[in-house]
């Protein structure tokens, strides 16, 4: 499965972003979709995930109550909607798949990724 990133962009502190994360190859809907991000110099950590068999969703609390994480099987897209954004959003965000039951909160549990999309938040 390959995957695409866009929607990234340059946006003010109270601002809304919709990323998308297309898929190709393979159906997304037998993939776990993650949602990490990246800040300059810094670590690529967890930001939200659907698992694929029972669509339950997982947020890292820095982003629960304004990010929401979703995926449409038919246009075989992932997305993270962003809200009432913050200058400490500010990172490269990546989407990220996996097939395999079990932890889905690291940057390991990954096996598949796209090259990421900026989004740069300024106050």
């Amino acid at each position: 499965i390959q995957l695409e990133e866009s929607g990234g962009g340059l946006v003010t502190t109270g601002d809304s972003l919709r990323l998308s994360c297309a898929a190709s190859g393979r159906a997304i809907s037998n993939y776990t979709l993650g949602w990490f991000r990246q800040p300059q110099g810094k670590e690529r950590k967890f930001v939200a995930a659907m698992t694929w068999y029972d669509s339950i969703t997982y947020y890292d609390n820095s982003v629960k109550g304004r990010f929401t994480i979703s995926r449409d099987n038919a246009k075989n897209t992932a997305y993270l909607q962003m809200n009432s954004l913050k200058p400490d959003d500010t990172a490269v965000y990546y989407c990220g798949a996996r097939q395999q039951l079990g932890s889905i909160l690291g940057v390991q549990d990954y096996d598949y990724w796209g090259l990421g999309t900026q989004v740069t938040v300024v106050p």
